[in-house]
Formats: C-alpha cells, structure tokens, sequence
C-alpha cells in the first residue's frame, strides 16, 4: 500500500542511531516537522532552476508536491523521495531559447522528454532490472551518485558561499552541531536547525554590523543587507501560478533528447542511494521510479512548469535524519501545494541569505557523495582495475569542474548530464574492450583452456 503507516514506537522518541521505516510514521507534529525540512532542503533548487529556464517557480514548486504524490503512488511507497525541478535541463532550455523559443515551445520539448522517459520505464519495469544491473552496476551507481553530490559543490562554492563567507562557515559549523550531536527529534531536524540559526544570525548581523559586501548575480561587487523582506511584503496571500500548453517544435526536442540518458542514470543512481540508506531491496521498484519521473514530467510542463526528478537535497536530508517514512513526503508535498499557492510564503524561503545556503549546501552535497562511496564500499568495487578507476575519475572530474562540451554554437553538456555519460560510456567501452582482449583468438586456442576432463 502506498498509504497507512505503523506508528513507529510511541511516535515522540527516538534513540540514536534509531531508523524510521519507509512504511512506518511518528506522531503528526513530528511528521509536519520533518516534511518541512524537506521543503526547505529542496526549495532553493526548485525555486532557482525555473527562474533561470525562465518558467513560473511558484508554478514548479506546487507542481514538484503533486509530482512527489504521483511518484509515491508509483513505487507504491517504497522509495521514499521527493520530486522536483531539474538542472539537468537549464543547459538544453537555454539553448532553446537562444534559437528563439518561447515558454510553451520550452515546455512541449521537455514534455517529449517526459513521454520517453515513461517508455524507457516501462521498458526496464517489464524486462526486469537486470537489464538495469548490466548497464548500471554498483561501480556506475555509486560513481554517479558520488558525481551528483559534488557535482553540485560548485553551486555551494562559487554560487551561495561568496555571497557571505562568514555566515557561510558558521551555519556550517552550526549544522555540523544540530546533526551530529543533537539527540532525539532536535538531531533529525538538524538541517532545517541550521538553516533558521543562519536566518536568524544574517538577520542579526544586519542590525549590529549593517550590510555585508557581496557579488551579486552578475558578479559585481554590491552592498546590501543579508535579509531583504522587502519581497515578501510586496507578495500576495493567494495566488494561482500562471499556467500555459506546451508547443512541440521537433528541433527544440532533438535538442533536449540526450538529456534523457543523464535523468535515467541520476534516477538510478537516487533510488540505490535509497536502498543502501533503507536496507530495502528497490530493485523490483526501479521501472516504476524512472515511469514516475517521466510521468510527473509530463503532469507538470502539461500546465507550463518545468521538468521534474528525483532530489539529492532530499537523500542528503534522509541520511541526516534516519527518517525514511514516505509519510513525510506526503506532508512535504501538500506544504510544497500550498506553498505554490501563496506567493508570500513562496518569497519568505525566497528570502534566505545566500550565505546561509553555502552553509547548508556544503553539508548537504558533501553527505550525498559520500553515499556513492557507501555503495561501492558495500559492494566491494574493485576500484583498483582501471576499467572502474578511469571512467569513475574522469566522470566525477567533470562533474566537479563543471567541465563543458560544445554540441552546438549555442549548446553544451556541462557539469552532472557530461559526467554522467563519461562515466557510464566509459565503463561500458573499456569493459567491452578488455573483455575482447581477454577472449581466446580461435576455437582451437578456446580448446586449449578448457579443464581436462575428469576420468
């Protein structure tokens, strides 16, 4: 049953090192707690990355909590994950709109990308996931999942922690403290803990010793105030999202396609960092996760909101927490409806402090990557064959850079998608290649190695 919980204990306290079942719950105020952790940890996410594809972000986020419920029904509530907008797709949507695209002409493409992503679900759901441990075994998996994770340091380093370095470190430190010696609910809150004390710190600084000097978006070196409300009181209670159709142009599709090998693979690479944390055994599930991506795609740029995916923020928030109840998913995903639905709410998380960010996202991203280690310690990859140890480096390397190839004048793979299939094809050639070179030449050498056979 996707629905229905077990009260896990007497739902208020939890010892350390204690683990809440995906088909278990705490009490509801608890839960609420929880969920709104998750809120927090996927928000800035979803809220930047339709802002910098030029889509409506109160749109996506209300969209990421109906494809979050969509998602859980899918897996049937096994795989606990939230779903929201991805960058993966910002690359490709630029292109599309230097070539002159518009809103719906953005939105019919990644709907097309939605609509393989079901096939390429329904595919691996009826051939088993077998087809699935050939082309992404626990080496791939875990590499891709180390390259999400530090994929993303740049976002922490050159986006979020210049904005205020200080506050950075020190909400850092601070959820290094509400994490990792906290006990009970306080420690499973931990960094939703960090990032209030860093509110409330860059809120107090600003009182105290005035307005800070940061880069701002275009990297110029401006004056301003760590916490500007001024946002959240120009913004209204209630408000609907600006909703549009999608218009299928097949150059802006072609354009956004490859982009479907990159979601597969993080899709992937999330639901075994899931199973590793829950000690669940998702494999049956994996179909049912990369159709539910596809399908929460294509609910969401249906009405004009962008792409969704799995969320690493949110694996990141599940190991901080031991917390893998399904339940607080649904709760994330109804804040994430309302919130949507007022702009005010919307601007008030808006609001938070860059530097807050760095802080929370240099913890967050960094225990992401360490999963990818999890799994390959687990499953005791051999990391000392080149065939894993070259595709794996080379792939996290131009994760981390972000490295970048040109496809066309106005369009490159960069960063986590450029990555993603470095590592994957690389495996793939050189296991192919060393495979080749270790078969016999001719039958009559295959003889040769054959065991003598007993009399």
């Amino acid at each position: 049953m996707a629905l229905g919980w077990k009260l896990h204990g007497d739902g208020k306290h939890l010892t350390p090192g204690e683990v809440v079942k995906p088909d278990e719950r705490l009490s509801w105020p608890l839960m609420v707690g929880i969920g709104a952790q998750h809120v927090i940890a996927m928000f800035g996410a979803t809220f930047v990355f339709p802002l910098v594809m030029g889509l409506d972000a109160n749109l996506a986020v209300m969209m990421s909590g109906v494809a979050t419920i969509l998602f859980l029904l899918f897996v049937k509530g096994k795989v606990p994950s939230y779903v929201g907008s991805s960058a993966s797709f910002v690359g490709a949507v630029v292109a599309i709109r230097a070539a002159g695209g518009g809103d719906a002409t953005v939105t019919g493409a990644l709907l097309a990308v939605g609509v393989a992503l079901v096939v390429c679900g329904y595919v691996i759901h009826r051939l088993g996931v077998g087809i699935l441990h050939r082309v992404f075994p626990p080496v791939v998996t875990g590499g891709v999942v180390m390259l999400i994770g530090f994929g993303m340091a740049y976002v922490a380093a050159d986006v979020y922690w210049p904005k205020d370095p200080w506050v950075a470190l020190l909400t850092m430190a601070a959820t290094f403290v509400f994490v990792g010696l906290f006990r009970g609910f306080l420690g499973r809150i931990g960094v939703l803990l960090g990032l209030v004390f860093g509110f409330l710190l860059s809120w107090g600084w600003d009182l105290v010793g005035g307005p800070v000097l940061s880069p701002d978006d275009s990297g110029k070196m401006v004056e301003h105030f760590r916490v500007d409300l001024h946002a959240v009181a120009q913004a209204d209670w209630i408000g609907l999202p600006s909703l549009h159709g999608p218009v299928f142009e097949a150059s802006a599709v072609v354009l956004v396609l490859p982009v479907v090998i990159a979601l597969i693979a993080e899709n992937v690479g999330h639901v075994k960092a899931v199973g590793e944390m829950t000690g669940a055994d998702v494999d049956g599930y994996m179909g049912r996760a990369v159709m539910a991506d596809g399908v929460g795609t294509v609910v969401s740029t249906a009405v004009g909101g962008p792409a969704t995916t799995t969320y690493a923020e949110n694996i990141g928030v599940m190991a901080a927490t031991k917390v893998y109840s399904t339940a607080a998913y649904y709760v994330a995903a109804v804040i994430a409806i309302l919130f949507g639905l007022c702009p005010k709410f919307g601007a008030l998380v808006a609001a938070t402090p860059g530097g807050v960010l760095g802080g929370v996202t240099t913890v967050l991203y960094g225990m992401i990557g360490m999963l990818g280690a999890k799994i390959w310690i687990e499953n005791r990859v051999n990391l000392s064959s080149p065939v894993n140890l070259v595709p794996i480096g080379a792939g996290i390397i131009c994760a981390i850079g972000p490295v970048a190839l040109p496809i066309t004048g106005t369009f490159s793979l960069s960063g986590i998608a450029l990555g993603t299939i470095v590592l994957l094809a690389g495996y793939h050639v050189l296991r192919a290649a060393r495979r080749r070179d270790t078969l016999p030449a001719t039958p009559d050498a295959a003889a040769t190695t054959e065991p003598t056979a007993r009399p």
